[in-house]
């Protein structure tokens, strides 16, 4: 099944994003630096406004700086592959913004009375962990679980666009978007659970239960 951000349009975000990638390894900035410069600006953008209600200033400034996920990444093929380390520090910064962006909505709904809506974020929190984890644990095994109709990617557009319609008085667009993704969360799960498990069926692999 398509991704909800297809492919093309991430052709045509690398595509603008290649001369900022060049411009930057010319000047001698590393992939790991922007990765992290990238987490850091989503931290402010979350904690230091969303979470304090700017909505809209909170959800422009995390979608700008979760658009270094591409950056780095353009980078890092650029410039002959990402090492291993960096492939590491890129998961382990995604786990830490993407932690830093439901904890802020969560927050923030709790302030505002929304019960529900902090259940959304809280499920949207752990769906999001589980779609990451599938697929590590996946490739940990030597096969690939990387299928599904919401990604990173297209988690964190869908919470913006919640989060900025609310900041601009559309006050239900938030909780809506959590709840949608929240669902379509747990169907990637389940959708590379499914993958993985055909995977399984048709070559020996030796792992066990952890």
């Amino acid at each position: 099944m398509a991704k909800i951000f297809q492919v093309s349009a991430r052709a045509g975000m690398t595509r603008v994003v290649e001369p900022i990638a060049r411009s930057l390894l010319r000047a001698g900035v590393s992939p790991n630096a922007v990765t992290v410069a990238g987490t850091l600006g989503v931290l402010v953008g979350a904690l230091g406004f969303g979470a304090r209600g700017h909505l809209v200033a909170g959800a422009l400034i995390v979608t700008v700086f979760a658009l270094t996920d591409l950056l780095d990444g353009t980078m890092a093929r650029m410039s002959g592959g990402s090492t291993k380390f960096g492939a590491f520090l890129d998961s382990s910064m995604d786990r830490v913004a993407d932690s830093a962006v439901f904890g802020a909505v969560a927050f923030y709904l709790a302030g505002v009375g929304d019960r529900a809506g902090v259940a959304a974020a809280l499920i949207c929190l752990a769906a999001g962990g589980l779609v990451s984890y599938v697929k590590a644990r996946a490739e940990g095994l030597g096969m690939s679980g990387n299928v599904g109709i919401a990604e990173r990617t297209e988690r964190l557009l869908i919470v913006g666009v919640g989060g900025l319609l609310t900041g601009l008085g559309v006050e239900p667009a938030l909780p809506i978007a959590l709840w949608l993704l929240a669902a379509v969360s747990l169907f990637t799960v389940g959708q590379r659970m499914r993958y993985v498990y055909r995977q399984a069926q048709q070559v020996d692999v030796p792992g066990g239960r952890g």
